[in-house]
């Protein structure tokens, strides 16, 4: 075993902690952190049953364990060291499972902690669990302050069991991401009932040459569209709607994935808002997280996905027939799956330069958020993260049942001011909504929904 899978044990021989240097990745996202929109990633997980306290926080210190590059702090360090390190710990600093007094609010004040109060950086892990009982989503439930939730099926709001139980995990996304702590939670599953929690088999692509980008796509070298302000609230932070909506239809055989008509209708749905808002038509660019990892027990725990951009010309997002929706659906697979293809740094060539320890972390901290602030024009328009099908049972055993709803969502900071995050659990699509405060209102999130279900339906097309 390495250094980094052997911490100090807590009752041997007391030795320094292992340190490991920041990542790319975890150095720039510390570079230009904000209290006012905490970097957080929420996954949340609706169980139909309740959950024993004492076997929870067992099971789960018991996958940290397992998985111990999660148990990490940030080392204290002087003003002029040339790098931030992680601090490897045998145990947790704080008892990262809670549970807040359930009650009729418990719900929408967990989701806004989500958004609000990052775990700290300073005592390991940077992650936290609070357990809400009785707490499923009801019909015509609304958001008040930061969040809404209203799950939808074909025919209208549709409700949840309100007896069960949602588990909401807040990771400080300096640290880790939402794919690397769903692992850790499907191995305190697995602990805490005994039953086989290993992921389902990835599904079958058909095998094709690497396709090349065509000549026409839009330039990355020109500033693409932003999301148009719609009606920005004096408060700062991120707001948050979370709703369920049926899987696209994809005809067997098709040349696109459900992510491509993820892709499509994330840009048909912006593009439609800025015609709304008065903006005039220009090139979108959208970010889309590529991850590599395993999803066994061997998955590397972090910051583990890579970013490419897919770009949209105006011309493609005009308002469109149905006849019009095959062609673009196939475009946008080809430019995917070539961006995809491509090797890349996770962030670019550029965020290694500015992280080699050339000068002190001070000194390149504040390089580096100038550059952000420079660099502000050319970021793309919105981030789709579509973790995809749920690759775990998240089974919890006959008391707490299987998940039937796995929400999560990413930071919305500006110029972006828009996150668009996607999973599906037991055939549905579980769609959240992220956006800066400082750019929408519940109630433009939730005009954007809406037109985001419109546009997700018109990508159910026959080739």
């Amino acid at each position: 075993m390495t250094a980094l899978q052997q911490p100090a044990r807590a009752g041997g021989p007391l030795r320094p902690p292992v340190r490991v240097p920041f990542p790319v990745v975890d150095e720039v996202a510390r570079h230009c952190l904000q209290e006012e929109e905490p970097e957080t990633v929420h996954i949340e997980v609706h169980l139909p049953g309740r959950l024993d306290a004492g076997r929870l926080r067992t099971a789960f210190t018991e996958a940290l364990r397992r998985h111990p590059r999660i148990l990490m702090r940030e080392a204290p360090g002087r003003w002029y060291r040339r790098r931030y390190e992680w601090e490897l710990t045998a145990e947790p600093d704080v008892e990262v499972v809670g549970f807040p007094a359930p009650g009729k609010d418990a719900l929408r004040d967990a989701r806004t902690r989500a958004l609000t109060e990052a775990p700290p950086l300073s005592l390991s892990p940077p992650i936290r669990v609070e357990v809400v009982e009785g707490a499923g989503a009801v019909e015509g439930s609304e958001a008040t302050d930061a969040v809404g939730v209203q799950p939808r099926g074909a025919d209208g709001p549709r409700p949840h069991p309100a007896q069960g139980t949602v588990l909401f995990l807040t990771i400080n996304h300096t640290a880790l991401d939402g794919p690397a702590c769903l692992r850790v939670l499907a191995t305190a599953a697995e602990l805490y009932s005994g039953k086989d929690n290993s992921p389902a088999a990835p599904p079958v692509r058909t095998a094709s040459e690497t396709p090349e980008l065509p000549e026409a796509t839009p330039s990355n070298w020109s500033p693409p569209a932003r999301v148009a302000p719609g009606t920005p609230e004096p408060s700062p932070g991120n707001g948050m709607l979370v709703t369920e909506l049926p899987l696209p239809h994809r005809p067997k055989g098709s040349p696109y994935t459900v992510n491509d008509q993820l892709m499509v209708t994330t840009a048909l749905t912006i593009a439609h808002w800025n015609r709304e808002h008065g903006a005039g038509p220009r090139p979108l660019r959208i970010t889309m997280p590529v991850d590599d990892r395993p999803r066994d027990a061997t998955m590397p725990i972090g910051n583990g996905t890579r970013l490419v951009e897919v770009p949209f010309s105006p011309e493609e997002l005009a308002a469109h027939a149905p006849a019009d929706m095959p062609a673009l659906l196939h475009r946008t697979a080809t430019r995917t799956r070539a961006l995809k293809s491509l090797p890349r740094p996770q962030l670019g060539h550029g965020a290694s330069l500015l992280t080699a320890p050339w000068a002190p972390v001070s000194v390149r901290a504040a390089l580096t958020r100038g550059l952000r602030r420079a660099a502000a024009p050319w970021t793309s328009t919105t981030l789709l993260s579509n973790i995809g099908r749920i690759p775990y049972p998240l089974d919890f055993g006959e008391e707490g049942g299987r998940a039937h709803a796995v929400w999560f969502s990413a930071p919305a900071r500006m110029p972006r001011g828009l996150t668009v995050t996607t999973a599906s659990t037991a055939g549905r699509l579980h769609l959240a909504l992220r956006w800066s405060r400082a750019l929408l209102s519940h109630g433009d999130g939730a005009h954007l929904r809406d037109l985001f279900e419109h546009y997700l339906h018109t990508t159910e097309v026959t080739p």
